[in-house]
């Protein structure tokens, strides 16, 4: 398979083959690679040829954009079909966990190379690699809850371990954060200058050995952002309840109060029933593994099909782009637990359960 591709003017992402790498370029440029339905389904049906190809050696996954890795999932697609075809609607989401847990299984090294923005649905094509590398424009974020969804891909086993509450706090607000910050977290496994990232898939397709092609070019990305903040964000953000949190950062005194009362600021303006569903399934994710935060994921992902807030949010902020959405419930006060409960509710909707880890790597998948 040496020195071949393969391309879609329809899926907006290339294969080329060079040597013993399968490199897995997003093309989807003007949309920032906002990941359609065609281009999950194109990595669906790679990786397992990936796996049983002897000369592939790695895979790297990289963008033809300086914006952005991926900014996430195409969420106007998603919720068109919500509104029209409910079960189309649900594959959806189906196919997107079923990669995310392909890329977990996948045996071979796998180099995510990102520069720019990495959000939701680009989260969950690099987050599972071996390898995760950080130019310097990275920029991470899971902003579902602005759009009355919530961080899924899988995002909340990892949000749940990172410490001082960094995770409640990224989920809940969806705010960015660069490589420094994404790097002690755990987020990145190396920080390299994108000027890098062709000597990088060079040395790959040469079958050179991968982590010291990485650890020779990583750099220190510096002080995080976020490490004078630690200790305010740990304290305010280990509540009991989202409307508890936003208690402590308006009550916050001393040269962070601005900062803590402008994160309490936002928090009201996402999606109130959004906000409470992430707070529990961070909570709960703590002791799943991955494989039972996808299936959870799904499960949620469904309920939020079947209301209102997903399409408002996506109006509001993609399409419409005013930026005016209208939330049922309207406020965090106004959400009932009730309403949370039948969101984790096992027994009502449907349910789906992804093949363990030993029967995914069985099947070479």
């Amino acid at each position: 398979m040496d020195n071949q591709s393969e391309t879609s003017s329809s899926v907006d992402i290339r294969l080329d083959q060079t040597g013993s790498l399968a490199l897995v370029t997003l093309e989807r440029v003007k949309a920032l690679n906002a990941l359609t339905i065609g281009m999950r389904a194109a990595l669906l049906t790679w990786f397992p040829r990936f796996s049983r190809d002897p000369s592939v050696y790695a895979v790297a996954i990289r963008s033809a954009s300086p914006k952005a890795f991926s900014a996430g999932s195409d969420v106007r697609e998603v919720a068109a079909l919500g509104r029209g075809d409910m079960e189309a609607a649900r594959q959806t989401f189906r196919d997107e966990y079923a990669l995310n847990w392909r890329l977990e299984c996948f045996s071979k090294p796998t180099v995510s190379l990102m520069d720019g923005i990495v959000m939701g649905g680009g989260v969950g094509i690099s987050l599972y690699g071996t390898h995760r590398v950080a130019g310097e424009r990275y920029r991470f974020a899971m902003p579902e809850t602005k759009i009355g969804l919530f961080p899924d891909v899988g995002v909340c086993h990892a949000l749940s371990r990172m410490p001082d509450e960094m995770g409640m706090y990224l989920g809940l607000t969806g705010r960015m954060i660069g490589r420094a910050d994404a790097y002690a977290l755990g987020l990145v496994t190396h920080c390299i200058e994108a000027g890098h990232f062709d000597e990088i898939t060079a040395g790959l397709a040469d079958t050179q050995p991968v982590d010291p092609l990485l650890d020779t070019r990583h750099v220190d990305p510096g002080v995080t952002e976020h490490q004078h903040l630690r200790e305010l964000i740990a304290r305010c953000f280990s509540a009991s309840s989202v409307a508890e949190i936003v208690v402590r950062l308006e009550n916050e005194t001393g040269r962070n109060a601005e900062w803590a009362k402008t994160a309490a600021a936002e928090l009201k303006q996402r999606a109130p029933l959004s906000l409470a569903v992430t707070h529990r399934h961070i909570r709960e994710s703590r002791t799943r593994d991955l494989r039972q935060v996808l299936e959870e994921d799904f499960r949620l992902a469904c309920r939020f099909l079947e209301d209102r807030d997903f399409y408002e949010g996506v109006r509001a902020i993609v399409i419409d782009k005013d930026n005016a959405p209208v939330w049922v419930p309207a406020t965090i006060a106004a959400v009932e637990r009730e309403i949370v409960e039948r969101y984790f509710d096992k027994s009502a909707g449907p349910s789906w359960s992804l093949p363990s880890r030993a029967d995914m790597q069985a099947m070479r998948a």
